[in-house]
């Protein structure tokens, strides 16, 4: 569709901070609103925050068994990529890395604690920068504050 945008261009845009969701089971133009992901429908939710002169840029897909997260660090690289899941019978969480990630777990700890908190399988893409713990700390803090109030995580 060359020069024609769509309310999902601009999304992850680098010069707003923004909180957005989008509704991707029928035609409707209202990008606030969400759909149920029990009813076979997929929830997006965009958002950016900026933590102690770093911004962090989200992006959340929720899909019915599990959940797809993107973390970005003052850019909008892809990064690293994650899966993570529970395994049985044990309940413990594995993590593998799927692009990237071989010689750090900047992301692979962040999916297995999404996968502990959310009993769901967790797809992370993470541009966090390596050696940066105090960014990994901030950046999984406002996810989950985010997955919380979308009420993704499991009671405890």
């Amino acid at each position: 569709m060359a020069g024609k945008e769509s309310e999902y261009d601009g999304a992850l845009d680098s010069d707003s901070v923004s909180d957005q969701s989008f509704k991707l089971e029928d035609h409707s133009t209202d990008p606030s609103t969400t759909v149920n992901a029990a009813a076979g429908g997929l929830e997006i939710t965009c958002f950016s925050e900026l933590v102690d002169d770093a911004t962090f840029h989200f992006q959340i897909i929720r899909f019915p068994k599990q959940i797809y997260a993107w973390i970005g660090c003052n850019s909008t690289k892809f990064g690293d990529l994650y899966a993570a899941a529970s395994t049985r019978p044990s309940n413990t969480v594995g993590v593998t890395s799927i692009l990237g990630g071989s010689s750090d777990n900047t992301g692979s700890g962040i999916a297995r604690r999404l996968v502990l908190k959310t009993g769901l399988n967790i797809i992370l893409a993470c541009g966090i920068p390596k050696n940066s713990p105090m960014l990994e700390a901030n950046a999984e803090k406002k996810l989950m504050e985010k997955l919380i109030s979308l009420g993704y995580t499991q009671p405890r």
